[in-house]
């Protein structure tokens, strides 16, 4: 709390208004953040305003686009071949280049289709399906990363406003300072020191000040990447800091968050890989139709044929690409195991640091701040008897700035912390793209 020097040069209505400045200061920028400013924007509209604009969710949506437009073609036949030639086309003799006159020589069209079975076709499709799973996931991930980086971006630009808030209201009031103890000196109730003093730590609050004007700009540069729009200010309405990921199983910490989900999918990608290696190791066979004609004195002819490929090395060669794709697909499950072991550890971590910032700042607010605010009105009313001085008031002041300094700095400490847990998720409205 912001605390008014009085001195017995003041009038009663200035001190009653330098008062009411200072309780109006302590209710504005207390360490309760519902006594914050109302007006700016909102942590929800900044949340839309990104997913709206990011070019990275739209670049990743654009990807799954892309792996669904395969899936269709991961079921089809390959395209017929349409084959046209000459066969025994005589070059030396009187028949030489006459495609008519020798009875051996024939101008042949015909149909060449390789057949994929319908359960290697089908084993493709689901590994495509599988991609568009994979391509979701990590779109989800993009959506997640925004979320939570506009989130970080809104907090700093919030506890710059209300830092460098702080410094203003500490400026007005020093300024009166410095006028109190400067009547105070030429009425000789005061030591130069004292004047030297308060001008000391209002040039220390005007520069502190000018970093918090710094401060509060870049944030809102940050904040505007994320947002593509100008902000000047945000809202200062914030949910309670408490987070309930830590409580949750493991089935459904995979739907909502994109590190499990993105693991978990690419663990039925490898599965389809090793299904489609399995189905590959029989050849396709290629059918082939064609129609041979040949001078008007002989007979048309028909042909037909099938091409069956022999693998003479099924051990070396497909068997290798089973086993390779197997290997592949236990991987992926040790990785989600790992994944899921880290992100609990993570969230558990997280979790405990939340809760020892929340339970530092209630104790700095409920214990140490009002103590040091009872110290600078001890030292206030100790100058108003004569048996104290300047000195001891304006050090008593710096004392409770520094403890609100300090909470605010936990409390952005916290609110950060929350973000990471909270905000690195997949959002309701979107959990239904999660499901498999």
């Amino acid at each position: 709390m912001v605390q008014i020097i009085e001195t017995p040069l003041h009038a009663d209505h200035r001190l009653r208004r330098l008062y009411q400045c200072g309780v109006l200061a302590a209710l504005i920028f207390s360490g309760n953040t519902t006594h914050a400013q109302s007006r700016g924007l909102t942590l929800e509209s900044a949340l839309q305003l990104s997913l709206q604009h990011s070019a990275l969710t739209k670049a990743a949506d654009a990807s799954v686009q892309a792996s669904r437009e395969m899936v269709a073609k991961s079921g089809q036949l390959p395209d017929p071949m349409l084959k046209v030639g000459i066969d025994n086309l005589p070059v030396n003799g009187p028949d030489r280049y006459s495609v008519d006159r020798d009875f051996m020589t024939m101008r042949r069209i015909g149909v060449e289709q390789q057949w994929v079975s319908s359960d290697k076709r089908a084993a493709r499709t689901e590994r495509a399906q599988r991609v568009v799973d994979v391509e979701e996931g990590n779109y989800l991930t993009n959506v997640a990363k925004v979320r939570e980086e506009t989130a970080m971006a809104w907090i700093n630009t919030l506890y710059a406003q209300r830092g460098l808030a702080l410094y203003k209201a500490l400026e007005s009031e020093t300024s009166q300072d410095l006028l109190a103890a400067q009547a105070a000196y030429r009425g000789a109730k005061a030591a130069a020191v004292d004047v030297g003093q308060a001008q000391l730590v209002l040039s220390q609050t005007q520069d502190r000040i000018r970093k918090g004007e710094q401060a509060l700009k870049s944030a809102r540069i940050g904040l505007s990447r994320w947002t593509t729009v100008p902000v000047e200010s945000v809202a200062a309405a914030m949910p309670p800091l408490v987070s309930h990921l830590a409580r949750l199983p493991a089935e459904e910490l995979e739907k909502i968050h994109p590190t499990l989900l993105t693991a978990r999918r690419a663990v039925a990608l490898a599965d389809s890989d090793a299904a489609v290696a399995t189905r590959e190791r029989r050849p396709d066979w290629t059918f082939e139709a064609a129609f041979s004609q040949r001078g008007s004195q002989y007979s048309n002819m028909v042909s037909v044929g099938v091409s069956i490929p022999l693998p003479v090395n099924p051990s070396q060669r497909q068997d290798r690409d089973i086993a390779e794709k197997s290997a592949l697909a236990t991987k992926a499950r040790l990785q989600y195991e790992d994944a899921m072991r880290e992100l609990q550890t993570d969230i558990q971590e997280q979790s405990s640091t939340l809760d020892s910032l929340n339970q530092r700042v209630s104790q700095l607010t409920t214990e140490l701040l009002p103590q040091a605010n009872q110290q600078v009105e001890l030292a206030t009313a100790a100058y108003r008897a004569g048996t104290g001085n300047l000195s001891a008031v304006f050090n008593a002041k710096k004392a409770a700035l520094e403890m609100q300094l300090q909470i605010l700095d936990v409390e952005k400490e916290a609110a950060l912390m929350w973000t990471k847990l909270e905000y690195h998720v997949i959002p309701h409205d979107f959990i239904r793209r999660a499901a498999p």
